[in-house]
């Protein structure tokens, strides 16, 4: 694996951390600890991948953006009360739940979500990088001190 980093480097993370934070089941976490491990540069690493995960989950944002309501009712079969209680949800917290983008497998439901529901496409941007880049702090932090 690390011959494989190595290879494809920075791109590499960058694809990586763009697909993990769509639906691709995928750890960008691993990914980005594996690079460092390879040898790859701190800051660098950390912008890349934050980038590179961030525009991934703008993907998943535009993504629930441009769904619509019968088209969720008519191809998963949600009744349209769900759907009403959902956005009730979402707008209990609004664009905030864009910092949580990064959780595994919910954080694609989040960023899917307000895009499909509306909600602030600017706010919902910029919570979404800021906690994906406190995310890839948090891991190059962890990598420093083992």
């Amino acid at each position: 694996m690390i011959e494989i980093l190595q290879s494809w480097g920075l791109i590499g993370l960058f694809i990586g951390t763009f697909l993990a934070a769509t639906v691709v089941p995928f750890s960008s976490d691993i990914l980005l600890m594996g690079y460092l491990y390879a040898g790859g540069d701190y800051l660098l690493s950390f912008l890349v991948a934050t980038i590179g995960n961030w525009l991934g989950g703008l993907t998943s944002y535009w993504i629930g953006y441009s769904g619509k309501w019968e088209w969720i009712e008519k191809w998963f079969n949600v009744k349209e009360e769900t759907l009403i209680k959902q956005k009730g949800r979402i707008d209990r917290f609004g664009a905030l739940l864009a910092f949580l983008s990064w959780l595994p497998f919910i954080g694609d439901v989040f960023a899917i979500g307000l895009g499909f529901y509306k909600v602030s496409p600017a706010k919902s941007a910029l919570y979404m990088l800021i906690g994906k880049a406190v995310r890839f702090a948090f891991w190059i932090l962890i990598f420093l001190l083992i």
